[in-house]
């Protein structure tokens, strides 16, 4: 974002982390393995946990399935909020909550990245969670019939948002190599 309205959200991936692990000889550029993304055979988990079916097959002039979400959301039709993660298929889940938490709770940017999150992701048919959930939400959602895992943290969320006439971002410290810079 900049002080004349203009914005970027870039989403990029190696899938996971270091890729392939195979090096374009000579260049130093790790080739990814999206190909992870494609459901190889039906009915088994991929990397991420994410279950396939005959859909995303592999087949000639596809592109496996995707859940990069690389946001602008405008208010009053400008750039208001840039956001962004990596995290397989729970990027959008992360995304999502990090700006309704902007948006529906009034946060800030850190407190809308800091803020424990929740996936379901249909296969495994369990509700992931972050530590950090109130004890009260997690009765209530047992009683509704939810399996409750508590897994890793999920996702790694940039935010830069115009607000105040200045920009404020943050990022996730889930990462911990992540960095927000101004120039």
């Amino acid at each position: 974002m900049d002080s004349a309205g203009n914005a970027v959200a870039v989403t990029y991936t190696l899938n996971l982390n270091f890729g392939s692990g195979i090096v374009a000889e000579g260049t130093g550029i790790l080739l990814n393995n999206e190909m992870d993304d494609f459901s190889a055979k039906p009915g088994v988990a991929n990397a991420f946990g994410l279950i396939g079916g005959d859909a995303n097959a592999i087949e000639a002039k596809k592109r496996p399935l995707s859940s990069m979400t690389p946001t602008i959301v405008l208010k009053d039709n400008k750039p208001w909020l840039v956001t962004g993660s990596p995290g397989g298929a729970r990027i959008i889940t992360t995304v999502l909550q990090s700006i309704s938490n902007t948006i529906d709770h009034n946060m800030n940017p850190a407190e809308a990245i800091v803020a424990p999150r929740i996936h379901h992701q249909w296969l495994p048919d369990e509700l992931r969670i972050e530590e950090g959930i109130s004890p009260d939400t997690l009765a209530l959602l047992k009683a509704k019939g939810h399996k409750i895992k508590l897994k890793a943290p999920m996702g790694r969320v940039q935010i830069i948002q115009a607000r105040d006439g200045g920009f404020y971002g943050y990022s996730d410290p889930r990462n911990p190599d992540g960095k927000t810079l101004g120039f």
